[in-house]
């Protein structure tokens, strides 16, 4: 598993190095400028008109993390001169039906995070069909090339979930548990599988309602009053991480808490040694990056990934290198 872990991150390092030049070219001399100076020929003819992109994906309204994706998706839009529309819906179903709106659209690209792939296979299939490229992002990777999508990108959540549960291990936790904010949602239940390879000892599963924060809080509050061996708690979700704190101090009990994915607040919790670290899957990537990527296939066939995923994570913020992190968590692109 370690050379594993190794390929992995020097793979999402090589892709990182290759998307960046990658950008460049797309804003210095990509298909759509003049580069017929240098070379003495004329350059090749690029592809006209705006390029229109549609990202879809399952985040609930209000979630910080979401919104760090869109930030992405916009700046890159932006950046590039690509018109983005940004939707979401934490319904299979409704999210599906916003893919079929944005093909019969006739959209020049497609961005959709696949929490429920299996929901979603018709109509990431259909715009497929419709000559519509599809890039998919966060999580539904092992279903994203079987759907007919160029690239996924975001990072392995069983890897992930396998080195937060390791971490926790280090650290001397006993018994740990692990809180799922969605139901439905495979990419959340691979973090705790993950975790519980990872970690080696006891692990339980709470399903909680992200939409209900104070139900939320009581909930794992409940779990560490009725079971006080629990030490560790790992949430996958930064705002689950807040409640997960205020659940620990409401109980008295002295659990550890971990999360996943940041934000301002759990950049500040990591200062506070409330939280002992965070698993970055840099989501501001999952936004940008495709947008990147849909702009060179357009305009100039480039494919990025070679059909393995592109890898934003995992990596790890605690107290060591928090303060860097936090300033661009407080601008939201972190």
């Amino acid at each position: 598993m370690t050379s594993t872990r190794k390929g992995l991150r020097a793979g999402s390092l090589q892709l990182g190095l290759a998307l960046s030049g990658l950008v460049l070219l797309a804003a210095c001399s990509g298909p759509g400028a003049d580069n017929s100076a240098n070379t003495g020929t004329a350059a090749a003819q690029a592809p006209t008109g705006d390029l229109r992109v549609a990202v879809i994906t399952h985040g609930s309204a209000g979630d910080a993390f979401w919104n760090v994706v869109k930030n992405g998706a916009t700046d890159a839009g932006k950046q590039l001169g690509v018109t983005v529309d940004y939707n979401s819906d934490g319904d299979p179903g409704r999210q599906s039906t916003l893919i079929d709106n944005a093909a019969s659209q006739k959209v020049g690209g497609i961005v959709v995070s696949m929490a429920n792939p299996d929901a979603l296979k018709t109509s990431i299939e259909n715009a497929v069909k419709a000559g519509i490229p599809v890039i998919t992002i966060n999580s539904g990777s092992d279903k994203s090339s079987s759907f007919g999508a160029l690239a996924h990108v975001g990072q392995e959540e069983s890897v992930a979930g396998e080195e937060a549960g390791r971490k926790l291990k280090e650290a001397g936790k006993t018994k740990l548990l692990c809180v799922i904010h969605e139901a439905g949602n495979v990419g959340l239940n691979q973090r705790c599988d993950g975790a519980r390879t990872g970690f080696g000892g006891a692990v339980a599963n709470l399903q909680v309602d992200i939409n209900n924060p104070t139900d939320v809080e009581s909930r794992i509050k409940g779990a560490l009053q009725t079971d006080p061996s629990i030490d560790a708690v790992l949430a996958l979700n930064p705002q689950v991480a807040v409640s997960s704190v205020n659940a620990v101090k409401g109980a008295s009990a002295k659990a550890a808490v971990a999360t996943f994915d940041l934000n301002a607040d759990v950049t500040a919790a990591i200062k506070a040694g409330d939280v002992l670290f965070a698993v970055d899957q840099q989501q501001y990537e999952q936004g940008y990056l495709p947008i990147v990527m849909l702009k060179l296939y357009r305009d100039n066939a480039n494919t990025v990934g070679g059909g393995k995923p592109v890898l934003t994570g995992p990596g790890f913020v605690d107290k060591s290198n928090v303060d860097k992190v936090a300033e661009y968590a407080e601008r939201g692109t972190r």
